[in-house]
């Protein structure tokens, strides 16, 4: 093999200069051509491709004279000069054929059963010199096609993998403040650009940090007008990921796994194991990179695979497939990656790429638009922006696609020079695909900043605030804003209003009870009032409590912010049940002409009457942080809920002896006891959860 390989290289370095040279016979120069046939560039047989084992289309070689006239009866001599291991058994028809009167020789050729590269000269003798042609025919498995698909689909899965681990320990190792950097911005929109570029860098994912900005907004963290220069500073910092990739790190992915999982498995401080698993999703990320790139490997001469990428030229073809494909699977990182991958395999030209990029762009704002669905309307403005500055940026890039290119080749590193083109072409486009994707975002960055006050005009034109009925003004008793630099009072007075929404939601409890029993309809007005209210101070409470949480409230401070949270959640789910489930019960009950039995009625009274007694020791047990109190509430409720079936055994009775009005409010009268029960327990929940606190406080003492 070695013996044959070494005749190759000789042969093409002596021949291959001059693939053209004349030989002189009797006074008549003519030359050895590789024939072309209009219509059919595959006519002489040079890069065709065929399964292994089977026959291919014949190789021809054409003998012409200087006039380019056919020369007839000269032998040319085929000869296989290299095959892959394994592929020894071709079959040629003919070493030696004489051109026929067209000045063709023609051989038949059947390819080993080994997949790979088969090299064949054909060559003509004269006593002063040789001339020859070299034709590469492409052996394929029969089963290629299906190994491409899993290891580009298996090496996708790593590479997103890598980057989930990889973002995940670094978002560790950075700790909570991390997510805190973008609640604490000002309006200073060059600073918001690079805390955006920080962020995103950090997490290795601008699509996560659109989300989060989302939430954020969301929650009322954050204003909607800060987020545009983030989202700019995101589209940098995503870039870094391209970078790396360009740096062909696939040699060193299997160093990286292993130091990272030395350090996750054997690290004792929980900042090294952080760092293992950055580590260890760094390498996972290339290795898939590596395994898609050896996938790929065949495509770089699959003529129809090539064809396909050169319509992706056409700008409108290309930022669809990048729009699509990003959004398929979520990280416009990912198909970056796929794209450096081609340019490696010289499969891709820069000015293809560029179109692909600019749909990566857009691709990602996909991702803010699935997390806004369920959001409010000013997380669907984040979303929506986010959208309008990746289109923009595109819509101003789309027509300089060819002087962009051009601007890049010139700024980034040239070829370091050799004989092969598609080695050159491998060893550059990589590159310079990074380096459009940097210089893309940073640029349409640059442009869109100066007017971002703009943008959230046009995202605020194009969703406005719905124009609501006038509503009740509710006013916030203790909450001061001005208090938020001393976390303890500001906790204080979280917790005083959290009392306040409390007893709104018992008043609530006791008024739904009449319209059952009296059926009187005025108190489902103040029911309606009185969710309102309670989703007032819901939202204000909640803000209020992260605003503490981004003034730097030291950890048993966090931990009282969270007793508050969940406090305001379970009131937030009593005053739920009742303007719905039983307000709607209500309206179905005063509907119909039916009544509650004696017996059932005093049940409903009873049982309702502890209920209310439940929520009051809840906001008691919640204000004065009582233990017994709280122990003493878990018992009630055991002791309550005994009664409820107690009750329910009773009720079941009643129907046996067919009481008529038994029957007819049979299913009110037991949906209202669920109901109570429900409302019983989310009130017992204040007191369980201040006891698991403690419990565990107890445990790290």
């Amino acid at each position: 093999m070695i013996i044959r390989r070494s005749l190759f290289i000789l042969l093409v370095l002596l021949f291959s200069a001059d693939l053209h040279s004349m030989e002189m016979q009797g006074g008549r120069s003519y030359f050895l051509i590789k024939p072309v046939k209009e219509g059919d560039p595959g006519f002489a047989g040079d890069r065709q491709h065929g399964k292994a084992g089977e026959p291919v289309k014949p190789v021809r070689a054409r003998v012409v004279d200087e006039r380019s006239q056919p020369v007839v009866g000269i032998p040319v001599v085929f000869e296989v000069v290299d095959y892959p291991s394994g592929g020894g058994n071709y079959q040629i028809e003919r070493r030696m054929v004489p051109t026929d009167s067209s000045g063709f020789s023609v051989v038949n050729f059947r390819l080993g059963t080994a997949g790979g590269e088969y090299h064949i000269i054909a060559r003509i003798r004269s006593a002063e010199e040789e001339n020859l042609q070299l034709y590469t025919i492409f052996a394929r498995e029969p089963d290629w096609l299906f190994f491409l698909f899993v290891g580009l689909v298996g090496g996708l899965a790593l590479f997103l993998l890598g980057m989930e681990v990889m973002s995940r320990g670094l978002l560790r190792s950075a700790g909570d403040k991390m997510r805190n950097i973008l609640g604490n911005l000002t309006n200073n929109k060059l600073k918001a650009m690079g805390l955006g570029a920080f962020v995103t860098m950090v997490i290795q994912s601008s699509s996560a940090t659109n989300v989060m900005l989302v939430s954020f907004v969301n929650a009322g963290l954050m204003m909607f007008r800060q987020t545009p220069g983030i989202i700019l500073g995101a589209a940098i910092g995503t870039t870094v990921t391209a970078q790396l990739i360009a740096f062909r790190l696939t040699d060193f992915s299997l160093l990286f796994i292993a130091a990272g999982f030395a350090l996750h498995t054997f690290a004792g401080r929980e900042q090294y194991r952080n760092t293992g698993d950055s580590l260890m999703g760094f390498g996972i990320l290339f290795f898939g990179m590596h395994i898609m790139s050896e996938a790929m490997y065949p495509l770089r001469t699959f003529d129809p695979f090539i064809q396909i990428l050169l319509k992706l030229e056409n700008p409108l073809l290309g930022i669809l497939v990048g729009t699509l494909f990003t959004a398929l699977i979520q990280s416009s990182s990912a198909f970056v990656g796929i794209m450096i991958i081609l340019g490696m395999q010289g499969l891709i030209s820069l000015e293809a790429s560029i179109p692909l990029l600019f749909g990566a762009n857009i691709g990602t704002a996909v991702t803010a638009a699935m997390a806004s669905i369920k959001a409010g309307r000013e997380a669907r403005k984040v979303a929506l922006a986010v959208g309008l500055i990746k289109i923009f940026g595109v819509l101003v890039f789309v027509w300089w696609i060819k002087p962009f290119a051009s601007l890049v080749e010139m700024l980034s590193p040239a070829a370091t020079g050799g004989t092969d083109e598609l080695a050159e072409l491998s060893e550059v486009i990589p590159r310079q695909i990074a380096n459009a994707h940097t210089f893309y975002n940073v640029i349409a960055a640059l442009l869109v900043l100066p007017f971002t006050s703009f943008v959230s005009g046009v995202v605020e034109r194009i969703m406005p605030e719905v124009k609501r009925e006038e509503e009740p003004a509710f006013n916030l008793n203790y909450l001061d804003e001005s208090m938020l630099k001393t976390p303890v009072m500001a906790l204080s007075l979280a917790e005083k209003e959290t009392v306040r929404m409390g007893k709104v939601v018992h008043e609530m409890v006791i008024a739904i009870m009449p319209v059952f029993l009296e059926k009187n309809p005025d108190a489902l007005a103040d029911i309606e009032l009185g969710e309102k209210k309670v989703n007032f101070l819901r939202d204000h409470i909640n803000a209020y409590l992260l605003k503490i949480s981004r003034a730097g409230a030291r950890e048993e401070r966090v931990n009282e912010s969270f007793q508050i949270l969940y406090t305001v959640k379970e009131l937030e789910l009593i005053a739920d049940v009742v303007s719905t489930s039983m307000y709607d019960k209500a309206r179905y009950w005063l509907s119909e002409e039916h009544s509650f039995s004696d017996e059932g009625r005093q049940e409903l009274v009873d049982y309702h009457g502890k209920t209310c007694k439940q929520i009051k020791r809840a906001v008691e047990v919640f204000n004065e942080v009582n233990m017994e109190k709280a122990m003493h509430m878990k018992q009630k409720y055991k002791e309550y809920r005994s009664i409820a079936f107690e009750f329910e055994k009773q009720h079941y009775e009643r129907l046996k002896m067919e009481d008529p009005d038994t029957l007819t409010s049979s299913k009110t009268h037991l949906e209202l006891m669920s109901m109570l029960r429900n409302i019983s327990s989310h009130a017992t929940n204040i007191a369980r959860i201040l006891l698991h606190w403690n419990k565990d406080d107890e445990s790290e003492k």
